[in-house]
């Protein structure tokens, strides 16, 4: 059986779920991942849990939010005047937003709506947060 290293292409099945046992993410009902290992398509501790997997092999892993996405950033926290919204844009809490800002286009999600300001989060959906995985790998390539 082959064994997962840096370099190789695999395909694996994947279910994600948070400390409360709330899903955010799965594979299951569509094709496994494909991904290379060492090109740093995933966040590092998936990856590394996938190091050293055999084809077959079936692994729970509990990933902190350091070797995930991130401790959320208060400097990530942006207060925007709502006059520079574009006059089609209505903010709503909760709705997320596409932004681009020095050549650089990321997702925030309206926080807070004040009179003259609406506060726009920036961080990841998952930053702070420890993350388990349930991990099958398909095949090593």
């Amino acid at each position: 059986m082959s064994q997962a290293k840096t370099g190789d292409t695999v395909r694996v099945h994947y279910q994600g779920s948070l400390s409360d046992g709330t899903v955010f993410d799965s594979s299951r009902g569509r094709d496994p991942l494909e991904v290379t290992l060492g090109s740093s398509q995933l966040i590092p501790g998936f990856e590394n849990a996938l190091l050293g997997m055999q084809t077959g092999e079936e692994r729970r892993v509990t990933i902190p939010a350091d070797e995930a996405y991130g401790q959320r950033r208060e400097e990530l926290i942006l207060e925007v005047p709502r006059d520079k919204f574009p006059p089609t844009i209505e903010p709503e809490i909760g709705k997320q937003l596409r932004m681009t800002q020095e050549g650089h286009d990321f997702v925030v999600v309206v926080q807070d709506i004040r009179d003259d300001l609406v506060m726009l989060d920036a961080n990841h959906p998952l930053a702070g947060k420890e993350l388990t995985f349930e991990l099958e790998l398909v095949e090593v390539r």
